[in-house]
Parts: C-alpha cells; sequence; structure tokens
C-alpha cells in the first residue's frame, strides 16, 4: 500500500519506458511523506487500443489506492505532485490525470494478516 496504477497509452513507451514511468512515480511519491518507501507500489498498463474525447489522443491517468487516513488537501497535494512529474516527463500530451481513493480499513486484508 498504496497503489499507483498508470493506465496509459501504449505509444508513450516510445519515450519513456515502464521502469522510468514506475520510477519516478516512486520517487514522487516518497517525497511526499505520506507513506513509507518499501509499502509504494507503482505498475504500468499500457493500452494498445483506446479513444480518448473519440480521438487517438496519447493520455496518461493515474489510479490511486490508498488507506484511508489522509486529508483532502494531503490527497491533492499528491494528486498536483503526480500530474506535474508526468507533464516533466511527457510534456507534449495533453490528457494526464490522477485521482486518489481510500481503502476501507475495516475491510482491507493481506496474506501477513490471516
Amino acid at each position: 500500500m498504496p497503489h499507483f496504477i498508470v493506465d496509459c497509452s501504449q505509444s508513450i513507451l516510445a519515450y519513456h519506458d515502464e521502469d522510468t514511468i514506475n520510477e519516478q512515480i516512486h520517487h514522487t511519491a516518497n517525497a511526499s511523506g505520506l507513506f513509507a518507501e518499501h509499502e509504494i507500489k507503482a505498475r504500468v498498463n499500457p493500452y494498445k487500443n483506446y479513444l480518448v474525447g473519440n480521438k487517438r489522443d496519447e493520455f496518461i491517468h493515474v489510479f490511486t489506492h490508498i488507506m484511508q487516513g489522509r486529508t483532502t488537501l494531503q490527497k491533492a497535494e499528491l494528486s498536483k505532485a503526480i500530474v506535474t512529474k508526468l507533464t516533466q516527463l511527457f510534456p507534449h500530451i495533453d490528457n494526464i490525470a490522477m485521482n486518489v481513493s481510500d481503502f476501507e480499513k475495516a475491510t482491507y486484508c493481506n496474506k501477513s494478516q490471516l
């Protein structure tokens, strides 16, 4: 926890590879001070077939899932930091966004809790 899932057009990988994107997401998330570094998870899902506004415009959208407990301001600042970093990496892409969803602690379970 947290999970940073990057959905994107496959074509953006011509500019930066998945490892670079994951590393930059990880570094930016860690710099936020909201998470333990060893808990940050990042992954990229490139899509070959997609539409954005009924066109094949390149896109990046980060779906972020974190444990509840952060303020709205903290989540907004995290989104802004990640989108800023991606905009620096991909200045030619107009469609870059991120949202943050909270895991409910009461219903979350992982293997170490069994």
